[in-house]
């Protein structure tokens, strides 16, 4: 049997790099965590820089994406953006797959009551419309990206849940884990030494594709007027500010638009990605 590191290794990184799509979408993650991180070094103005001579200056060699209705510079603030949408995405996913994966585990290793009441507030929580429920959450609140975080985190860890769930009960029945039982390991030693390791390929799916999720939601929430709130740059508030003037200001809802379409397809390009070389029924 392949240890889990040798698997991935021997396995899962050569089917993730022939997948063409998968491979773009990482390119593109990785360019924009570099964006995040580098921004100081990247942009000539502050996200904040106000300019009134340079008011809604179309894209040029000096704005390259132009400037808004305060002359701030708009590539300056989708990229100063970039850092807040990419740290919601990656607490907020961190959030939810930590919930979900410990419930998941618990419910499928447990089983009897405790897996049918777990799974029945698994229910009950996906009867709730999501969106609309961290919006009445948000609304008592005080717009805030940690509350951001935590409420959208606080409601996506349902799926990932059933997800490790279903891997639990599969891995339980294995001999090693009835192994593990004979020589009298404890259940905790069970759980995350024995099951965990090897359940671990669903929460990591979950994990890429809800990053994206929550940039999405982030984004929405933002343009809403109950997210991130300015002057704090978002792609969503920047979106907000350029819709009054879309008629004769197209980039300001342009390249903030094109910023979380290319954010959000490459992490569900790399997610499927990872889903498919994780499959041991996909072959390539």
């Amino acid at each position: 049997m392949i240890g889990q590191y040798s698997y991935f290794r021997a396995v899962f990184w050569p089917r993730l790099a022939r997948n063409r799509f998968a491979v773009a979408g990482a390119i593109v993650v990785l360019l924009m965590l570099a964006v995040a991180l580098l921004a100081p070094l990247i942009v000539h103005f502050g996200p904040n820089e106000i300019n009134a001579r340079e008011v809604l200056d179309p894209p040029s060699l000096r704005h390259w994406f132009g400037t808004d209705d305060l002359g701030r510079d708009v590539f300056s603030r989708i990229v100063y953006g970039a850092r807040i949408s990419l740290l919601v995405g990656f607490a907020a996913a961190g959030i939810a797959v930590l919930i979900g994966t410990v419930l998941g585990l618990v419910a499928g290793f447990y089983g009897g009551w405790i897996d049918n009441i777990l799974m029945r507030v698994v229910d009950i929580m996906f009867c709730f419309p999501t969106f609309f429920l961290i919006l009445a959450v948000i609304t008592f609140l005080r717009p805030s990206i940690w509350y951001i975080m935590i409420v959208i985190g606080l409601t996506g860890w349902m799926g990932v849940a059933r997800l490790v769930r279903a891997e639990t009960l599969s891995i339980r029945e294995m001999d090693y884990i009835m192994a593990a039982r004979c020589i009298g390991c404890s259940d905790r030693r069970i759980i995350f030494r024995h099951i965990l390791p090897n359940a671990v390929s669903p929460a990591l799916v979950a994990a890429t594709l809800g990053i994206a999720g929550a940039i999405l939601t982030e984004s929405a929430l933002s343009f809403l007027g109950i997210g991130v709130q300015p002057p704090t740059p978002s792609w969503g508030n920047i979106l907000t500010s350029g819709k009054d003037y879309i008629e004769f200001a197209w980039w300001l809802s342009l390249f903030p638009g094109l910023a979380i379409l290319v954010t959000v397809l490459a992490y569900n390009l790399l997610g499927e990605g990872v889903r498919d070389a994780l499959d041991p029924r996909i072959k390539r």
